[in-house]
């Protein structure tokens, strides 16, 4: 116990310095942004000066000749293009430094149980799932949304997937923690990733759109005359301006051969204008993506399982950041044919357009292969990003010991990672052999089923690589399963108790079919009378040891503590009792061992005026 307290005590120290880590951030950052302000406020003047003295210079002087007019425009408006340019980095470091602030005031916010700022994930609430809607994984005041701190799509989706889909092998687990570990401790690079994320809102359809844009065929470059078109036309243009330069043909003729050629390239500029409204605004997204990606190419980094990632953005002609930025770097070109003059003046002399298009159906031929990989280096950092912040913000985590022998679910001080740290009770589980069930009986409201919570989201932790609330933890990963809030199905026309059958016989036939698991029961059949219950739960249970397998039932039924006399050596019970001392009722939430003596349901009714009729 001693040991515990002292390790409570280094644990809370430890987080009084990250708030303070928090609290500091935020105060220097503050002060970096009032004085960017400033420097835009005075940019934005200059910028102003600047325009309204060049606009008063040209008409003042504008009888004084070309000469003198050139001059006043030249040093009045290249200023002020260089401003504009200034002016629009300073704004982009002004909206860097206001989400420095605000991250970090929602990590002071969270350490304090406040996680409204975050997505809570629930487009993947699914009442079927075999773990995540009874653990309350998705969803307001869930697990996703007090852990999550994924900037982008991507990394979302992915981190939904490992909570949906824990891991089953000690070794993926080991590499994963090694991969959450090293990233803990770099601090700065996962603040700079989810800032650059979050700069770009992006939409969940990117992703598909993208890669749908990806695996599309290339229309312009599969044609041979396309293809040439961009080569000849600049080739007559030179050619013609060449001949009338020398006399040998009209001066005419250039002209309208240019506008000629302008009028051609606009037969192209219908299908043009499709790709770019349908790709355009999403390969947007890819100057982010660049950036996030150059984030991963240059950390150096030692982790198996990161140094994996990593080379999904090692790219074989240049790195994938370079690639990506070239990508964007077409787009944004091919943005200026909204700009008329240009678009003439560029599609009449060299075919701009048609030879830009090909330009980047040249680099989807490229790299569309890489993209995937690309999209999933994103996604996958992302997601270790937000179980490092988890793991950075509770010091007094600690990191499952991963057992190879099945089965094993043992800890102490075990606790709800959403429950308040003042205020959690924690508890022990003890379970070292197969089969082995631990049944918990106990009184209305006295935590049978925040225990079971508490025991499947840590498993659910561990499982997926993350540290868990607890003082020691050691267990192997079976298969997590339970059956903890089963409800009426309107829609599916079935009752409650038949939706309860469903799930009990879905574990049974995974039991059949050789699936290792570890399963998290709450009150049985509830939903038949209690001999018929009774009954069915005594069968369940015995079927339940002869399968070999293993878990945690909570019951009000007494009767079910009487099993460890049909199982003594593979069954415990364990109670939470109800305490009613000077006629009022008190829980202490500790678990107790035997099987609960106290039950509190007509205590709780006379306390309430209800009659309670004695026989």
């Amino acid at each position: 116990y001693s040991t515990f307290v002292k390790n409570n005590k280094a644990a809370m120290k430890q987080l009084d310095n990250i708030i303070q880590t928090y609290q500091n951030i935020i105060r220097e950052t503050e002060q970096k942004l009032s004085k960017e302000k400033q420097r835009i406020y005075r940019i934005s003047t200059l910028r102003f000066i600047l325009f309204i003295a060049g606009i008063v210079g040209v008409i003042h002087f504008w009888e004084n000749g070309w000469l003198i007019v050139t001059g006043i425009a030249a040093i009045t408006f290249l200023p002020f293009i260089f401003l504009v340019k200034l002016h629009n980095r300073l704004f982009y470091e002004k909206e860097y430094l206001e989400k420095k602030i605000e991250i970090n005031q929602q990590e002071l916010q969270a350490i304090n149980y406040d996680t409204s700022s975050f997505d809570g994930g629930k487009e993947f609430i699914d009442p079927a799932h075999l773990y995540s809607y009874d653990l309350d994984v998705f969803g307001k005041h869930s697990l996703f949304q007090y852990i999550n701190r994924t900037s982008t799509d991507l990394g979302k989706k992915r981190l939904a997937h490992w909570l949906n889909n824990h891991l089953e092998s000690k070794e993926e687990i080991e590499k994963r923690q090694e991969g959450v570990k090293e990233l803990t401790s770099e601090f700065e690079m996962r603040q700079h990733f989810r800032i650059l994320g979050l700069l770009y809102k992006g939409k969940s359809a990117d992703e598909k759109e993208i890669m749908a844009w990806a695996d599309s065929p290339s229309y312009y470059r599969n044609r041979i005359l396309l293809r040439i078109l961009p080569i000849i036309i600049p080739a007559t243009n030179i050619i013609l301006i060449t001949l009338a330069i020398a006399g040998i043909i009209s001066s005419t003729i250039p002209s309208v051969a240019f506008v000629g050629f302008f009028l051609l390239s606009l037969a192209f500029s219908k299908g043009i204008t499709k790709i770019q409204t349908l790709y355009g605004k999403k390969l947007q997204i890819l100057a982010t993506y660049a950036n996030l990606i150059r984030i991963i190419e240059e950390k150096s980094l030692q982790s198996t399982v990161l140094l994996e990632i990593q080379q999904l953005v090692g790219g074989k002609k240049q790195t994938a950041s370079q690639a990506v930025k070239k990508l964007t770097a077409l787009m944004n070109a091919l943005d200026q044919r909204g700009n008329m003059l240009m678009s003439f003046v560029l599609n009449g002399s060299l075919f701009w357009e048609l030879r830009q298009i090909m330009r980047i159906e040249a680099w989807k031929e490229d790299h569309a292969s890489e993209l995937p990989s690309w999209l999933k280096a994103i996604g996958e950092i992302d997601a270790y990003c937000s179980l490092a912040t988890f793991a950075y913000n509770h010091p007094e985590y600690i990191y499952p010991e991963i057992s190879s022998q099945p089965f094993e679910m043992t800890a102490k001080a075990l606790g709800h990672p959403l429950m308040n740290r003042d205020k959690c009770i924690r508890n022990n589980i003890n379970i070292t052999k197969r089969p082995f069930f631990i049944i918990i009986t106990g009184a209305n409201m006295a935590g049978k089923s925040t225990y079971l919570r508490t025991v499947g989201i840590n498993y659910l932790l561990a499982c997926i690589g993350a540290p868990v609330w607890a003082e020691q933890i050691k267990l192997y990963p079976s298969r997590l399963i339970t059956s903890l809030r089963t409800s009426d199905s309107l829609t599916d026309n079935e009752s409650y108790f038949f939706a309860e059958l469903k799930r009990l016989k879905l574990i049974i036939d995974k039991l059949n079919a050789g699936e290792e698991l570890f399963i998290i029961l709450d009150e049985i059949l509830k939903g038949t009378n209690s001999t018929d219950k009774q009954k069915g739960s005594f069968a369940l249970i015995k079927q339940f040891m002869t399968l070999h397998t293993n878990g945690i039932i909570a019951t009000h039924d007494l009767m079910l503590g009487t099993l460890i006399d049909l199982f003594p050596s593979n069954i415990r019970n364990y109670c939470f009792e109800a305490d009613i001392t000077n006629n009022e009722l008190t829980f202490s939430y500790q678990m107790r061992n035997g099987v609960a003596q106290n039950m509190n349901a007509c205590f709780l009714m006379k306390k309430m005026g209800i009659a309670v009729i004695d026989d």
